[in-house]
């Protein structure tokens, strides 16, 4: 991902910066650069089977207008050329493109401008990788469906149709209704008449009459909803079986406006209407993954009753129209911490049945949102004796430390570094992504694994399993092996210095500049881990490590009985490698293992269980919050955690299972220093 920042050295006006969402590669170029080449240059999956000859259509974009303090520039629809004959034509032959889209190959630069690629301009799609976890789940829905039999009308004993219905419910289930949904007393009367005064009734938490079926209805669903900040996870669930019928993903569109938490606080600040626009683009987002799910399954979207949705905090504000700029900067207030019910589809907008209702779990804190109560939820380290450490790991890493005594979660600015994202050639998951890597520590030879494919680049028939997919970058997962394994092997020193000795003893290490660099693959294209990629990861871990620290000096131990990996990333790092690197304390490696989606899973048991939201309610009023950003000795923990795996902290556990560099760490360099008033990156 070569970039130039905007306000960088090179400042040839003829040269304008081009930065692509959402895989976030960006650099300068000429003016009158079309999209298309720009994007081939930087190696952006963007389609085109004609040839750029503007006749398939498929390489269209979309200018994500407004103010990008990140990239210092702003972009504007107009920073690119006008519409061109390409799309002239494309426009007669197969009608006008939609609303803000232009045509990659037609498009060219001339100032600034943010691109977005969407997902159906995309070769290889995004690989949302939160599929729902096998669970043991009581089963209590909040909506519950009850058959009864209505009394007819009659002339010489006048009562309204609603207050039989009433009446035979309290009758027939001993339900006393309080409420009713103006759309159900709308239908009512039709309803009676056609099911012949049989109807089904769906009541909520055993008092309010949601909706109204003619006859016998036996089903009802529901959706849980992961709200991430670079992907949506949504699960469709039966609720009186608690079933999971379909689930469906997708890439939060909101990465357009920034690639990490604070861009998007900032980008609402900086762009009148900005938090209008993140808000509507996610509930348009999930409405369409509802209906998506719905599809797979064979119903309507009209029968889904309740969501529930986790989100960190300021996914959380966006999600429910909140402004989120007072958690960009401290004291990092939240609107509210409770859990909030509301309309999903008056407030929402989620076109679900017309009494749904969408609940949102609690928040803990400035940083440490709902998706960490889903967290807790699922892993429920409130009911344990040892004392489980659980990270979920992302552009913002939460953490959770603690057991039935006591709890104490935080939250550290990781940024997208482990999403591949400041990486030079790194990639969100999708197929053709490097995800695993081996390297010989005798001939510092590299083998890899990519997504799509299950052999190793060593085993006879790999070029060919990758024909159709190729091997374009490498994600998270990928990263992390690779300088785990560069350590291991002695090309990067404890420290986090490409040794450049190491050139003597093999091709593949070369001088870039002042520092060395690792060629990974030699391509089409080259993969070339640089000096700068492997202190972006040592940023990175640096922090998250720092953050489990603290709390496990809060909490006065040294060590935990236990680890979980939670997250999209985090539930697919080799445990091992992220604790060669240092990403986690030393722990048993046997004890170390991943959760899957925990939040997403979190938000299905709340789904289906209505006594799960009590409880969930109550644990996170008693955890213990501590804030990263005002802890005086986080910037300590953090200089010290840069080194592999640590600069000071013993890892017996890890070094009684891999054979780790012998030499002593050297003192970690220093990392780049804040600026005064900056503000905290999320």
């Amino acid at each position: 991902m070569a970039e130039d920042d905007a306000t960088g050295e090179n400042q040839d006006q003829d040269r304008v910066l081009v930065v692509f969402t959402p895989s976030g590669r960006r650099r300068r170029f000429a003016k009158g650069t079309p999209l298309l080449q720009a994007a081939r240059e930087l190696g952006v999956d963007l389609d085109s089977v004609c040839g750029g000859r503007g006749i398939c259509g498929r390489c269209q974009v979309t200018v994500s207008e407004g103010v990008f303090p990140k990239h210092g520039i702003e972009s504007r629809a107009d920073h690119l050329t006008p519409h061109a004959e390409h799309e002239r034509r494309y426009a007669e032959k197969k009608g006008a493109l939609p609303a803000n889209r232009r045509l990659g190959c037609s498009a060219m630069v001339v100032d600034h401008v943010v691109v977005d690629v969407p997902p159906e301009s995309q070769v290889h799609r995004q690989v949302v990788r939160k599929r729902p976890e096998v669970r043991a789940i009581d089963i209590d829905p909040v909506v519950k469906l009850h058959y009864v039999e209505v009394a007819k009308p009659e002339l010489d004993k006048p009562s309204g149709d609603y207050q039989r219905l009433c009446r035979a419910l309290e009758e027939q289930w001993g339900i006393a209704i309080e409420r009713t949904d103006l759309e159900v007393l709308q239908g009512l009367q039709g309803i009676l008449k056609e099911g012949r005064w049989r109807v089904t009734a769906a009541v909520r938490e055993g008092r309010r009459l949601v909706g109204l079926w003619p006859g016998l209805h036996d089903n009802l669903y529901g959706i849980a909803v992961d709200v991430g900040s670079t992907t949506l996870a949504c699960h469709l669930c039966e609720l009186a079986s608690g079933e999971v019928l379909a689930s469906s993903g997708a890439m939060n569109p909101q990465i357009r406006f920034g690639e990490d938490l604070m861009s998007r606080v900032t980008y609402v600040m900086m762009n009148p209407g900005g938090g209008a626009e993140m808000t509507a683009a996610v509930r348009q987002a999930i409405a369409a993954l509802a209906a998506e799910a719905a599809r797979e399954a064979g119903i309507e979207t009209t029968d889904i009753v309740e969501a529930v949705l986790v989100g960190n905090p300021i996914m959380h504000h966006l999600l429910l129209g909140i402004d989120p700029t007072p958690l960009g900067t401290a004291p990092f207030a939240l609107c509210t911490d409770g859990a909030t019910t509301v309309s999903a589809n008056g407030d929402l907008e989620l076109g679900l049945h017309p009494g749904a209702r969408a609940y949102v779990l609690p928040c803990i804190a400035g940083h440490v949102g709902a998706d960490t109560a889903g967290v807790i939820l699922s892993e429920a380290p409130h009911e344990r004796d040892d004392l489980s450490l659980i990270v979920d790991v992302g552009t913002n890493a939460e953490i959770v430390l603690g057991n039935r005594h006591r709890l104490l979660a935080a939250s550290s600015p990781t940024g997208p570094a482990f999403e591949g994202a400041q990486i030079s050639c790194g990639q969100r998951a999708a197929p053709g992504a490097v995800e695993r890597v081996r390297i010989d520590p005798e001939t510092l030879e590299a083998r890899i694994r990519v997504i799509g494919c299950e052999k190793w680049s060593d085993e006879p028939g790999f070029a060919e399993a990758v024909a159709g997919i190729g091997v374009n970058g490498i994600c998270g997962s990928g990263i992390i092996e690779a300088i785990a394994e560069m350590f291991l092997a002695g090309i990067v020193t404890a420290d986090g210095v490409i040794d450049g000795a190491a050139a003597s003893r093999s091709r593949r290490l070369s001088a870039s500049g002042r520092t060395f660099s690792y060629r990974l693959w030699d391509g089409p294209p080259e993969l070339i881990i640089t000096q700068n990629d492997v202190r972006q990861i040592q940023l990175a871990k640096g922090a998250l490590y720092a953050g489990a620290r603290l709390l496990m000096e809060r909490l006065g131990v040294e060590r935990v009985d236990r680890i979980v990996l939670a997250g999209a990333f985090g539930s697919n790092i080799d445990g091992k490698y992220a604790m060669i690197l240092g990403l986690i304390p030393d722990c048993d490696l046997e004890r170390v293992g991943s959760a899957g989606n925990a939040a997403g899973t979190g938000a299905r048991i709340a789904l289906l269980n209505r006594q799960a939201r009590r409880e969930i309610e109550a644990v996170v009023r008693r955890v213990e919050k501590v804030e990263t950003a005002v802890e005086g000795t986080f910037q300590e923990q953090f200089i010290e955690a840069m080194a592999f795996p640590h600069n000071s902290h013993p890892f017996p556990n890890l070094a009684a299972a891999v054979a780790l560099p012998e030499a002593a760490p050297a003192k970690p360099a220093q990392p780049p220093r804040k600026k005064r008033g900056a503000r905290r990156r999320m």
